[in-house]
Order: C-alpha cells, then structure tokens, then sequence
C-alpha cells in the first residue's frame, strides 16, 4: 500500500512534470519551481537533492503513467488497427501539451533524464509496436511480407525523428502535426487491402485526421 508521503511525492512530482512541459527545463530554477506550485523550497528538496534529480524524477513518473496507460490500451478490446489507433490519437493529443523546448533542454542539459525517454522508447514503444504487428499479421489486416522486429525498430527511429532530426522545422510543424504523419506513413506501411479498407471505414466514422 502507498504511504502518504509517497502520495504527496508523486503528487508534487506530477505537478513539477505539467510545469516543465509547459514553460521548459531550464529557465526555471528551484525558487521559481517552488514559487510556480505555491510550496517551498525545502518541500523540494525533501524529494530531490537538486534540480537534476527533479526532472529525472519528472520525466520517469511521465514515462511509468504514459507505460501503464498504453498497456491497458494494448490489452483493450478491438483488433490491431483500432488498438494502435486509439494509441496514436492519445499521444498526438498529449503531445499538444508539449513545448519543444523541454525536449531540447533534455538532450543538452540533463543526460540522465533523456537517457530514460530513449529506454523507454527503444525498449517499451519497440515491443508495443512488434505485438501490434504481430496481432494485425494473424488477424490478417497486415502485410503477412513483413518482419515485425524490423519494422518496428523503423517506427522508433521515425519517433525519434520527431524530436531530435534535422528534417524538421519545429517553428513550422507542431510535434502533434509532425506524428500525425509519422502515424499514417506506418499505417499504409503495414496495412494489406484488408486493413486500408478497414482503416477507411473507421475514417467515415470517426473523420480522424491519423488515418
């Protein structure tokens, strides 16, 4: 069972995460921190030893939540292209949210933190895909012609493109507008005749800008 103290942790940690990804990482310094979420600084430093560790700690309490939700996503009901399309719908919507400055202070300033968001996508998003790959191959809505271990290292690197390539103008494609194309290249990627015909269905239902 979670201690109160544990709760309160995570609580002020949640709320240090929303703040970072709205005003950034590095402009913001332990006072302005404490100030922003109306606590002191000794409250802070009761759960961080310093900044470093704060935004460590952030970025994992995000990754564990962001984990946990696309699980459930995953185990839902449906059959491989509704699961990976709810995903895809979630994550263009929290990516709103996201400035691109948080990302570039990770890379640059806090190693450890941005060392976490790549485990999490080289190892978590890679096997999340493989197993929708692999689902959609049986349920035959994808190409049978196809290596999922492969294909799925292809759509991390394209995740990874979304952050930090060179490719893309962040001051003129939004992290959102710029998955949303990452997701429908996957889609018709991996898709046979079967599944872009159930793709354009749920199109007609739903008016989605993902398919």
């Amino acid at each position: 069972m979670m201690t109160q103290d544990k709760r309160k942790e995570l609580e002020l940690i949640g709320s240090v995460a929303q703040l970072f990804m709205r005003l950034g990482i590095k402009s913001l310094t332990m006072d302005e921190i404490a100030r922003q979420l109306g606590v002191s600084k000794k409250t802070l430093y009761k759960y961080a030893s310093d900044k470093k560790e704060l935004v460590s700690k952030a970025v994992q309490l995000v990754i564990d939540d962001e984990e946990a939700l696309l699980s459930e996503m995953h185990k839902a009901k449906g059959n491989a292209i509704d699961k990976i399309f709810a995903i895809n719908t979630m994550i263009s919507e929290k990516l709103k949210s996201i400035q691109p400055a948080v990302i570039f202070d990770m890379q640059k300033y806090y190693p450890e933190a941005w060392a976490i968001m790549e485990e999490h996508k080289s190892v978590f998003i890679h096997n999340q895909i493989k197993e929708n790959l692999e689902e959609g191959i049986k349920q035959d809505l994808y190409r049978k012609n196809m290596n999922p271990e492969l294909v799925a290292r292809i759509y991390v690197t394209l995740i990874n493109s979304i952050f930090d390539s060179p490719l893309y103008s962040l001051s003129k494609h939004s992290f959102k507008e710029t998955h949303i194309e990452v997701a429908r290249y996957h889609l018709r990627g991996i898709t046979n005749k079967k599944g872009v015909e159930y793709m354009q269905q749920m199109f007609n239902k739903t008016n989605s800008d993902i398919i």
